[in-house]
This record gives C-alpha cells, sequence and structure tokens, in this order.
C-alpha cells in the first residue's frame, strides 16, 4: 500500500474533516443565531449549557481517537481485517460510556448548575435546554465512533454527508420549534435543545445505513461481532484513557472559562456566546488540519515511515494557515455585521468587535499549536499528551481567574487565554518532538 503525504492526500483527509467539525459547530451557531433574537438570557442559557454539554461528548471524543489511531496504524501496516474487531470493541465500551453519561447528566446538572450559574434567568433557562439536550449524549458518541472509523481509513466522504443532514434538521428544527413555526409548539430554548437531539440522532441512522450500502466492510470483518478480547479492549483504552482526560480537563476548562464569565453579567456572557461562535467558525479548518496531522503521524509510524512526520507536519501546517488565513480577513473586515447576525442590539454588536479581533490572533496561534499537539498523540503518546495539556491548563485557568476575579480586565484581555494557551502547548509539543524517542512508540 502507497501511502501518500503529498499536499493532495493531505487536503483529501482534511477537507471531509471540516465538513464533520461542521456538524456540531453548525448545531452551535444556530443555536446561537436563533437564540440571540429571543433574548440575552437564552443565549446565555444555551452558551452555558451547551458548553456543559461538549464536555461530556468530549469524553466519547477522547476515546474515538484512540480507535482513530490504532485503525490508522493498521492501515498503515496493511492490517486490514483486525479493523472490525477494534471497531466492535469500541461499539460495547462506546454504549455503555454512553448510558453512564446519560445518567450523570440527568442525575447532576440541577445541582451543579445551582452552583455555577448566578444569574436566575439563565440558570432556569439552561434547565429546560438540558431536559432535552442531555438526550443526544449517545447518539453523538456512536457518531464520534463511526467518525474515528472513516478518519482513520481516509474515506472520509460520509462525515460530509452526515454533517450535511445535521445541518439540514437542525436548522429546520430550530427554526420550527424555538419560534412554534409549521404548526409545532412555541418551545424557545428547550426546541434548540430538542433540534439538536433531532440532527444528532440522523447523522448516527446515516453513519449505519452508508456502512452498510457503501463500506466493504467484510474486508475489514465489520459487525461480524468476533469474540470479546479483553487484550485487545485494554490495549485500546491504554491509548485512550489518557486522551478521555485530556479532553475532559481541556474542555472542563472551557466550561469554567464562560462559568467565570457568567459572573460578569448577562451582557459579558451574551458577548462571549457571539464571539465564541465566531471562534469556532474560524477554527473549524485548524482543528480539521490538525486531525489530519494526528491520523497521518500515525499511518507513517505504522508503515515504518517516521522520518518523513516532521517534514509532513510542516507541510500540514502551510496548507492550515493558507487557508484559515482568508476566512480570518474576511471577518475582520467585517467584524460588526457578523456580530450583527446574532443579536438586534447594536451596542452589544459593536461591544464585541474587540473581543472579536483577540481571537482572531488567537487563531493563528492555535494552527501550529494543534497540529504539533496532535502530533504527540498520534504517535500513540497519549498520556504525555494528557501531562502536556494539564501543565498548560493550570497557567490558562490562572489567567482567567486573574483576569475576572482578581484584577477585572475588560473582556478582551479575558479572550487573551487563548494566546496563552497556544503558545504553551505549541512550546510543550515542539519540546517533545524534538527531545523525546518518540519513533520506538507501538500501538
Amino acid at each position: 500500500m502507497k501511502l501518500s503525504v503529498s499536499h493532495k492526500e493531505i487536503w483529501k483527509i482534511t477537507y471531509p474533516i471540516i465538513f464533520g467539525n461542521l456538524a456540531q459547530t453548525i448545531i452551535v451557531l444556530v443555536n446561537t443565531i436563533f437564540l440571540g433574537h429571543v433574548g440575552n438570557a437564552e443565549l446565555g442559557a444555551a452558551m452555558m449549557a451547551g458548553l456543559y454539554y461538549l464536555v461530556f461528548t468530549t469524553i466519547t471524543q477522547g476515546f474515538s481517537v484512540g480507535i482513530q489511531i490504532m485503525v490508522a496504524r493498521r492501515l498503515g501496516e496493511g492490517n486490514i481485517e483486525k479493523i472490525g474487531k477494534i471497531f466492535e470493541h469500541g461499539l460495547y465500551f462506546t454504549l455503555i460510556l454512553g448510558l453512564g453519561l446519560l445518567g450523570v447528566l440527568s442525575f447532576c446538572t440541577k445541582g451543579l448548575f445551582s452552583h455555577i450559574i448566578a444569574s436566575p434567568n439563565i440558570y432556569a433557562s439552561a434547565l429546560k435546554f438540558m431536559d432535552f439536550r442531555q438526550w443526544g449524549i449517545i447518539f453523538v458518541s456512536v457518531n464520534y465512533l463511526f467518525r474515528s472509523l472513516y478518519i482513520g481509513l481516509s474515506n472520509t466522504k460520509i462525515i460530509t454527508i452526515t454533517t450535511l443532514m445535521m445541518a439540514v434538521v437542525n436548522i429546520f428544527f430550530d427554526y420550527a420549534l424555538i419560534f412554534g413555526n409549521f404548526g409545532l409548539p412555541k418551545m424557545g430554548v428547550a426546541g434548540a435543545g430538542l433540534s439538536s437531539v433531532l440532527a444528532e440522532a440522523t447523522a448516527c441512522l446515516t453513519f449505519f445505513v452508508y456502512t452498510f450500502l457503501k463500506l466493504p466492510y467484510k474486508d475489514y470483518r465489520l459487525f461480524s461481532f468476533q469474540k470479546f478480547d479483553g487484550t485487545l479492549l485494554r490495549s485500546v483504552l491504554k491509548i485512550s484513557l489518557p486522551t478521555m482526560f485530556q479532553r475532559l480537563i481541556s474542555f472542563g476548562s472551557w466550561f469554567l472559562f464562560f462559568a467565570m464569565i457568567e459572573h460578569l453579567g448577562e451582557e459579558s456572557m451574551a458577548i462571549s456566546g457571539i464571539v465564541r461562535s465566531v471562534y469556532m467558525l474560524c477554527t473549524l479548518t485548524v482543528f480539521a488540519y490538525s486531525a489530519t496531522a494526528n491520523t497521518i503521524t500515525s499511518r507513517l509510524m505504522g508503515a515504518g515511515r517516521t522520518e518523513e512526520i516532521p517534514k509532513t507536519l510542516l507541510r500540514i501546517l502551510m496548507m492550515s494557515t493558507l487557508t484559515l488565513l482568508p476566512i480570518l480577513a474576511f471577518f475582520a473586515l467585517f467584524p460588526q455585521q457578523v456580530a450583527s447576525i446574532y443579536t438586534d442590539d447594536t451596542a452589544l454588536a459593536m461591544q464585541s468587535v474587540p473581543v472579536l479581533y483577540t481571537i482572531f490572533i488567537g487563531a493563528i496561534i492555535m494552527t501550529a499549536a494543534m497540529i504539533y499537539f496532535e502530533f504527540v498523540s498520534g504517535t500513540g503518546n497519549t498520556f504525555i499528551a494528557l501531562i502536556l495539556e494539564t501543565g498548560v491548563l493550570f497557567f490558562y485557568i490562572l489567567h482567567i481567574y486573574l483576569a475576572t476575579t482578581v484584577f477585572h480586565f475588560p473582556l478582551r484581555w479575558v479572550w487573551c487565554s487563548e494566546w496563552i494557551y497556544g503558545v504553551l502547548i505549541l512550546a510543550a509539543s515542539l519540546v517533545f518532538m524534538k527531545w523525546y524517542p518518540w519513533r520506538q512508540t507501538a500501538a
């Protein structure tokens, strides 16, 4: 099997991942746009509850990264008949994990929100949103597992298809259920939660149908449901568990970031809701290229071509930067107009502009940071990645605490925490590349 690391091959892997990342981004974007026209409390509630939900989904996403690394490694080795067994064991664990997370969401959310959210209006709306949103955790867990399979196989067309399906379903039901159109009940913020679940369920069904109709699953011995192999599952968990904890800590810190901002008031929360949505759009391609770096690193290691990895990472970085700059240029030229999409409040849109320029710089820093950090995970050294990010997040959270609680900095300086995170994680990843014996890692 000839493995290419050409620009064409990098783009072939990356562009469907961009659409895959767009799936959750579209849900956040559409919810933010519609609820921004309902009220600041609803907008803030959907953002807080959405981030809270995202913390739980990233645990399952972290597990799927381990599956992705192992699938890509077996593909690089040419042992494709082992891929089905890896996926099946991932499916067993994912379903159990998803049910466990649903239990936590069902029984712990109300008490946790009462201790974190200061505004009574945001608190009440956030609970309404989560009453429905929590049921999507099973679907999104399986969706991440399928994505890891297809990204590991570099067969990513289905990711584009499921993203389009999610977008259509989410937009339709958001418009219908938030405002009570097409004869459906007017549910407000709760409608946004329900529409998101329906979108994720649609994507899950599409993955299954596509796999049976289009993927040569018998070649991979997929869905043959071979005998349970505890050793294999332990091997998967050895790679996945550090990534699961890493994602939990990372996105938990992101949630904490907004929890501290929420204490600054509903206006700061509404501005941050707008900024967060724009930031996610700006970094869509950044995280797609970093996922590509992870996959190609693992494949090249499986093929014994580790000497090609540094040069390939530079090529991915160049492509990522060239893709990002036009997006940033557009947003930088029309920041107030972009912010106005999310709100009817002209003053709120104007106050968002300085913060938007802050995250534009952050997106540039994150381009290199995420590619080299995902390289660390791609080598199979997920425990090292956990240690690196934990250390970086200490300084990240320290800055947020000092900026919001001690010195009461303007909001744009609070958002400079993204600069701090990006610079430190990039430096740590480069030190790993130069000094750690990563070429000997097995997966």
